[in-house]
C-alpha cells in the first residue's frame, strides 16, 4: 500500500514538472534569416508553434522595444493572416538618412482569418527591420499568443545572462557586430549590388559601342573595296574592246594592202 502511495506520488510530480517546464520548450521565438548586423537592416521570422491538442493559434502579437525603437518595420503579406501595424509617438526623436523620426511601429498583430495554425504545427511570421541599434547586443521582443479557446500564452519573460531560462521567456534576436568594411547588414549589401550593377552596365554599353564602330567601319572599308573593284573591272573591259577593235581593224587594212 505504501508503494503504491510513493508510485502515485511520484508519478503526479512528474506530470507536474513537465507541465510546468512545457511552455519553455515550445516558446515563441525569432531568428534572422542570414545576419542581424548591428546599424543595419534584415529580415527576421517570429517561430509560433501551436503545442496545443485541443485548440490552434489564432492571433500574434508582437511588442517592440521602447529602449531601442526601429524606424522601419515591414510585414510581409501573408495568406489567411490579417496584419496591423501600429506605431506610437517617440519621446526623443531618431534620425535616419538625414531625417528626423517622430514615431516608430510599437507592435505587430496578425489574426487568423481562418483556423490559424493547429495543433502540431508551427508558422513563421516575418518582418523586415531598420536600423537595428549600435548600442546593444541584442533586443526582446515580448509576445503573446492567443489560441482558440480564448487562452492567451504571455512570452514577455526578459531572459537574463548567468541565470536559467524562465518559464515564459520572450523572444529575444542576437544581434551581430557590423562589418569591418563598414557596411551594415542587407541595405549595404544592395547599395554595393547597386553600384557593381551599373558599372557592369556601363562597361557592356561601351562594349557595344565599340562593337557598333568597328562594324560600321568595317563596312565601309568593305563598301570602298568593292566600288574600286567594279570600277577596274569596267575599265578592263573598255580596254580589252579598244584592243579587240584596234585589231580587227588593223587585219582589214592588211588585207586591203
Amino acid at each position: 500500500m505504501k508503494a503504491s502511495r510513493i508510485v502515485a506520488a511520484g508519478a503526479a510530480a512528474g506530470v507536474t514538472v513537465l507541465a510546468l517546464s512545457a511552455p519553455a520548450f515550445a516558446h515563441v521565438s525569432v531568428q534572422p534569416e542570414g545576419t542581424a548586423a548591428k546599424g543595419g537592416y534584415a529580415v527576421i521570422d517570429f517561430k509560433v508553434p501551436n503545442e496545443r491538442d485541443d485548440a490552434s493559434t489564432t492571433k500574434l502579437e508582437v511588442n517592440f522595444p521602447t529602449d531601442h525603437p526601429l524606424a522601419s518595420v515591414m510585414p510581409e503579406p501573408m495568406p489567411g493572416w490579417k496584419i496591423e501595424v501600429t506605431k506610437s509617438t517617440l519621446d526623443k526623436p531618431l534620425e535616419m538618412h538625414g531625417e528626423k523620426i517622430t514615431e516608430a511601429v510599437s507592435k505587430v498583430t496578425w489574426t487568423a482569418e481562418g483556423k490559424g495554425i493547429e495543433a502540431g504545427y508551427f508558422e513563421k511570421f516575418p518582418l523586415s527591420v531598420g536600423q537595428l541599434p549600435e548600442d546593444t547586443d541584442q533586443l526582446a521582443f515580448k509576445a503573446l499568443q492567443t489560441y482558440s479557446n480564448k487562452e492567451v500564452a504571455r512570452w514577455i519573460e526578459v531572459p537574463q545572462k548567468g541565470k536559467e531560462e524562465p518559464d515564459n521567456p520572450a523572444p529575444v534576436l542576437e544581434l551581430s557586430a557590423a562589418s569591418e568594411d563598414g557596411h551594415h547588414g542587407a541595405a549595404a549589401g544592395d547599395d554595393s549590388d547597386a553600384k557593381s550593377a551599373e558599372n557592369a552596365s556601363a562597361k557592356k554599353a561601351s562594349a557595344e559601342k565599340a562593337s557598333a564602330e568597328t562594324a560600321a567601319s568595317d563596312s565601309a572599308s568593305s563598301d570602298g573595296t568593292d566600288t574600286t573593284a567594279r570600277v577596274l573591272g569596267i575599265v578592263g573591259i573598255v580596254v580589252g574592246a579598244v584592243g579587240v577593235a584596234y585589231g580587227v581593224l588593223a587585219g582589214r587594212r592588211h588585207t586591203t594592202a
